[in-house]
């Protein structure tokens, strides 16, 4: 196990990937970052959410069972892209590594995906059928998993702080994540899932 040091960095810059990392790490690398959207000095997190955000919105073509399918494959190799990304930078869940926000933004939004869906199998109008209104269904998930990975409530702060590795950059995320679904899930259908 490696030994990280603590994330110092006062200059808020993103530790660089070691110029000795194989193309694979440097790929690895980039996906931990984001591609690129945890890179600013100023509130990594919320820009590697954003990032996210972005990503899912091809996701959508794929209707929700696709869009669930990469949320957990994304959650289920998260934890070693986060470990690996926390390995080269030297570390520890350096606030620049936003693979986990990805995550966590994904699964906010499994609610959102799941209305989308329904709505437009049932009036079979496809996209046409999307209302400028309806980015309240990605507004209201992004804000809430903002909130809960910023603020950390119990348990999400107990796991930030015990759990190690990179399951534990990640987890904190999912639960983040997990919690924003569910207020969604109540927000968007009260009714239940149809």
């Amino acid at each position: 196990m490696t030994n990280h040091k603590p994330n110092i960095y006062k200059s808020n810059l993103c530790p660089p990937c070691p110029p000795s990392a194989t193309a694979f790490d440097k790929f690895i690398y980039w996906l931990g970052i984001g591609l690129g959207s945890g890179l600013p000095k100023k509130a990594p997190g919320t820009w590697g959410t954003v990032g996210g955000l972005v990503v899912a919105m091809p996701m959508l073509l794929l209707g929700f069972w696709g869009f669930l399918t990469i949320t957990i494959l994304g959650g289920l190799v998260g934890s070693f892209i986060c470990g690996k990304t926390s390995d080269l930078m030297q570390v520890h869940d350096d606030p620049h590594i936003v693979f986990d926000e990805w995550v966590g933004m994904w699964i906010a939004l499994l609610p959102s995906v799941w209305l989308l869906a329904n709505t437009q199998d049932e009036n079979k109008t496809g996209l046409a059928y999307l209302h400028p209104s309806l980015l309240l269904l990605f507004i209201i998930p992004f804000v809430l998993f903002r909130f809960f990975d910023i603020i950390k409530p119990f348990p999400i702060k107990w796991v930030d702080k015990n759990v190690c590795g990179g399951f534990g950059i990640l987890i904190d995320d999912v639960l983040a994540g997990v919690m924003a679904g569910v207020i969604c899930y109540v927000l968007f259908m009260p009714g239940g899932f149809r």
